[in-house]
C-alpha cells in the first residue's frame, strides 16, 4: 500500500504532470496531420526523454500515445484525411456530420468517446492485467485465424448496397496485401523490382489516397458546377452544433460496447486498432435502431469507432507489461523506452519496479484527463477549419497529404502511390464499390494469411487436432450463422425500401 501511495504522489509531481501534458499536446498535433501517426510521434519523442526520470519519460510517451488517438479523429472528421488506417472508420460518419455544419458536435462525440474507451481499457489493465495476459498468451494462430475470419464476416455489413461489390472490394484489398515479402519464405512477391515495396504497400498512403484525395476532386467538381461562390462547409447547414447531454447519454451502450471490443482486441497481440474500429462500427450498425443513418453523419458511428480504437491503446499494454510481448508498433516503441531507462517489461516487473508501474498507472489516468481538458479547449479552434473557404482549404489539405506521406514514408515513391490510388478510389466511388471494404481487406490481409498458413502447418500432421481448439472451432461454426443473418437483414432492408 505504501508503494502505491508513493507512486501516485510521484505521478502528481510538477515534472510528471508537465511531461504528460506535453506528450498529449504533441500527440494531438502530430495525429491530426495527414500521414503522421502516434507511433511516429513516439519515435520523435523518445530522444527527448533521455534526461528525464523513468516515470516522467514513460508518462510523456503514454501522453503522446493517447493524444495521438484523438488527434487522428480531428483530421478524419474535419478534412476526411485519416492519419492512420483505423481513422478511416471515423471518416464514415465524422466527415458527413462536419459537412452538414456540425463539426463541433462530431469532435465532441469523438473526444468523449475516446476518453471513455481509453479509461475503460486502463481500468481493465490495472485490475485484470495478469488474467487477460494468460488468455492472450493462449490465443495461438488457430484462434487468431478464427477471430479474423469471423470479424471479416461481421464487417461485411459495411459493404454498401451490394454484397457482391463488397466482397469484390475486400478480395481486391486482400490481393494487394500480398505485395511484399512472403512471411514464410522471405521472397519478394509482386514487387516488380521496386525495393520500396519489399515491406508491402504503405497503408497510410493508400488510405489517404482512396479517401481524402478523391473527396477533394469531387468537391472541386461541385465547385465547378455550382460556381465560385459555393458556400463553405459551415454555412451549408444551420443548426445546433453542440452535443447535448441527452444525445451523449443515448450513446452509452455504443461506447461501452466499443470499449469492450477494443479491450479484447488490444489484449491479443498483432490484431491492432484498425480491426477494433471497423468491428465496433459494424457491431454498432448491427444493433442500432437507425442503421440507415450510418454513413450519413451518425453519432453512433463516430462513438463506436473512437471508443474502440482508443481502448486498444491501454489494452495493448497488458501483454507488454505482464509478458514482455508488444501488441503493436506503439507498444514495441515503448519497450525500447523502458529498456533505455533500465526497466525490463515482463512477469517480474510488478515485483522489481512496482513503484514505477503504479506511478505509470496513475499517469495513464492523468493522461486521459488531460486529453479531455486539452482536447475540449482545442475544439473551438479545430472547428474553425470548416469556416475556411473551399478554394483555400482543399489545396492546403492536398499539400498536407503530400508532405505527410513524404515525411512518413521517406520519399516520393509513396506520394506517387497515393496519387495512383486516388484515381482508383475516385473510380470506386463512381462505381459504388465500397472503399471501406477495400481498406479492410488490405489491412487484414497479411494477418489472415499469416495466421491461416501457421494454422495449416500446425494441423497438417493431424487434422483431427482441430477439435482440441474448442474456442476457434466455436467461432468458425458461428461464422456461417453470422453471414446468414447479415444476408437476411440486407434482404429485409431491400424489400422494405421497395415498399
Amino acid at each position: 500500500m505504501d508503494v502505491m501511495i508513493n507512486a501516485i504522489l510521484d505521478s502528481l509531481s510538477l515534472a510528471t504532470l508537465l511531461s504528460v501534458a506535453l506528450g498529449v499536446v504533441l500527440g494531438i498535433i502530430i495525429g491530426a496531420i495527414p500521414g503522421l501517426n502516434a507511433p511516429m510521434a513516439i519515435a520523435i519523442a523518445i530522444p527527448l526523454t533521455f534526461t528525464m526520470s523513468p516515470l516522467s519519460a514513460i508518462g510523456m510517451l503514454i501522453g503522446v500515445m493517447k493524444g495521438g488517438g484523438f488527434g487522428g479523429a480531428v483530421g478524419a472528421i474535419l478534412l476526411n484525411t485519416p492519419g492512420e488506417p483505423h481513422s478511416a472508420a471515423t471518416t464514415l460518419d465524422g466527415y458527413p456530420l462536419a459537412r452538414s455544419g456540425k463539426p463541433r458536435k462530431a469532435l465532441q462525440t469523438a473526444l468523449y468517446s475516446s476518453v471513455i474507451g481509453d479509461s475503460c481499457s486502463d481500468i481493465v489493465l490495472i485490475l485484470l492485467a495478469p488474467t487477460l495476459a494468460i488468455f492472450a498468451l493462449k490465443a495461438g494462430p488457430v484462434e487468431l485465424a478464427a477471430i479474423l475470419i469471423l470479424s471479416l464476416t461481421l464487417i461485411a455489413s459495411l459493404s454498401g448496397n451490394s454484397l457482391a461489390k463488397g466482397f469484390f472490394a475486400t478480395a481486391f484489398g486482400a490481393l494487394l496485401a500480398t505485395v511484399g515479402m512472403d512471411p514464410e519464405t522471405a521472397t519478394p512477391r509482386f514487387t516488380f523490382g521496386y525495393v520500396e515495396l519489399f515491406d508491402g504497400l504503405p497503408l497510410a498512403a493508400i488510405a489517404i489516397g482512396v479517401l481524402a484525395v478523391p473527396e477533394i476532386i469531387m468537391r472541386l467538381e461541385e465547385g465547378r458546377h455550382y460556381g465560385k461562390h459555393k458556400p463553405t462547409l459551415h454555412d451549408q447547414h444551420k443548426g445546433d452544433d453542440q452535443l447535448k447531454t441527452k444525445e451523449f447519454f443515448g450513446l452509452r451502450k455504443t461506447i461501452f460496447r466499443g470499449a469492450a471490443i477494443g479491450t479484447v482486441i488490444g489484449a491479443l497481440p498483432g490484431l491492432g486498432t484498425t480491426l477494433a474500429a471497423f468491428l465496433s462500427y459494424a457491431s454498432a450498425k448491427r444493433f442500432s435502431k437507425t442503421p440507415e443513418q450510418f454513413g450519413k453523419g451518425s453519432l453512433e458511428g463516430i462513438a463506436s469507432t473512437e471508443s474502440a480504437n482508443s481502448a486498444v491503446s491501454g489494452a495493448n499494454l497488458i501483454p507488454l507489461l505482464t509478458l514482455g510481448i508488444p501488441g503493436n508498433l506503439t507498444a514495441a516503441l515503448l519497450v525500447g523506452a523502458f529498456l533505455i531507462h533500465g526497466v525490463t517489461p515482463g512477469p517480474m516487473i510488478f515485483e522489481r519496479d512496482a513503484d514505477l508501474i503504479y506511478g505509470l498507472f496513475a499517469a495513464m489516468i492523468m493522461a486521459n484527463v488531460m486529453v479531455l481538458l486539452i482536447g475540449r479547449t482545442g475544439l473551438q479552434f479545430f472547428a474553425l477549419i470548416t469556416k475556411v473557404p473551399p478554394y483555400v482549404i482543399y489545396p492546403v489539405v492536398l499539400l498536407l497529404c503530400v508532405v505527410g506521406i513524404y515525411v512518413s514514408q521517406g520519399g516520393f515513391f509513396a506520394v506517387w502511390l497515393m496519387l495512383g490510388f486516388a484515381v482508383l478510389g475516385y473510380l470506386m466511388i463512381k462505381l459504388d464499390i465500397s472503399v471501406v471494404c477495400f481498406l479492410i481487406g488490405l489491412v487484414l490481409g497479411p494477418m489472415i494469411e499469416l495466421s491461416i498458413r501457421q494454422s495449416v502447418v500446425l494441423l497438417s500432421q493431424s487434422p483431427s487436432s482441430i477439435f482440441d481448439y474448442v474456442f476457434a472451432l466455436s467461432l468458425l461454426c458461428a461464422t456461417p450463422m453470422v453471414a446468414w443473418i447479415l444476408i437476411r437483414d440486407r434482404k429485409r432492408a431491400g424489400s422494405n425500401q421497395k415498399e
